[in-house]
């Protein structure tokens, strides 16, 4: 049996079908918080950062796993029971599944051969496995997260798009899961809507404008703003701001750097600017933030 213990970051606790569960999580405090929800050995989990970051604990919190944006974790452990800690940082948000094994092999009995440890010799041995997550995973847990149907609508919207997001994710093939997307045209635009994001990074002092970054990847100003919004749920410059504001909190962290620094280096030509944007995502003021590091 499974209890739980959960705060009010946590959005939504779904029972999918019996032996399966939708839990969605978003930390909209300004510090970190932590979630805890028991879950016994008889269940696989697959876990999803889709922003910022978040660390699953184990072992009473001495063991931490890193839980990045874009990443994932698959855990089942057939020998003891593995409850959720998840540590969310502020903004973050994550998705995770809860699929009791026995209903996890029924998704796969004729291609059991794809997954190693649903052969037979495999089936008592526990499984870990991290990975990065590609364009259409991250475009089906944003649309997963942001559900904008009629409420009585959600759990069968949830049940096609978590079934959805498994066969995406046990898919193989030989360009690594980049597949055609169903709103872009070919894996051709995907690449170079992640193109654009690493433009966007390496540029973030002095960004193009959407036209500029639309030329560059040689895509329709439409395609690339559309495209972005589903690959990545946010607009092209919610993207770029709220790396800057986590680049400017990791550096403010490492004390090495004045306010006025990390204004500049994030691209800010004034300090009070980079003050006000750095107080509006974390709640604090660069000063107070790095007084609480203390």
């Amino acid at each position: 049996m499974m209890d739980q213990s959960i705060d009010k970051s946590m959005l939504l606790d779904n029972k999918i079908e019996d032996g399966f569960y939708l839990l969605k999580f978003h930390n909209e405090e300004k510090h970190s918080v932590e979630v805890s929800r028991k879950v016994d050995k008889s269940f696989l989990q697959l876990h999803f950062c889709i922003k910022n970051v978040a660390g699953l604990k184990f072992n009473g919190g001495n063991y931490v796993l890193d839980l990045l944006e874009n990443k994932s974790f698959l855990l089942y452990n057939p020998q003891e029971d593995l409850p959720i800690q998840l540590e969310m940082q502020p903004g973050s948000k994550v998705i995770s599944l809860l699929i009791r094994i026995e209903k996890f092999h029924t998704f796969f009995t004729e291609e059991a051969e794809l997954i190693h440890f649903l052969s037979g010799e495999n089936k008592s041995k526990k499984c870990y496995r991290d990975k990065e997550l590609n364009p259409n995973e991250m475009m089906v847990l944003n649309q997963i997260f942001h559900y904008g149907l009629h409420s009585s609508l959600e759990k069968l919207y949830s049940r096609g798009k978590v079934y959805e997001l498994i066969s995406l994710y046990f898919h193989k093939s030989d360009k690594d899961g980049i597949q055609n997307c169903p709103f872009l045209e070919d894996e051709a635009n995907v690449e170079k809507i992640q193109k654009a994001k690493q433009i966007l990074i390496e540029s973030m002092t002095e960004p193009p404008t959407l036209t500029q970054l639309a030329h560059r990847i040689n895509l329709p100003l439409q395609h690339l703003k559309d495209g972005f919004k589903h690959i990545y749920g946010e607009t092209v410059f919610a993207y770029l701001l709220n790396y800057k504001m986590e680049f400017a909190r990791k550096l403010l962290a490492t004390r090495k750097y004045n306010i006025s620094e990390v204004s500049f280096e994030v691209g800010y030509s004034t300090p009070s600017h980079f003050i006000a944007a750095f107080k509006k995502k974390f709640g604090a003021t660069p000063k107070r933030y790095m007084s609480s590091l203390q």
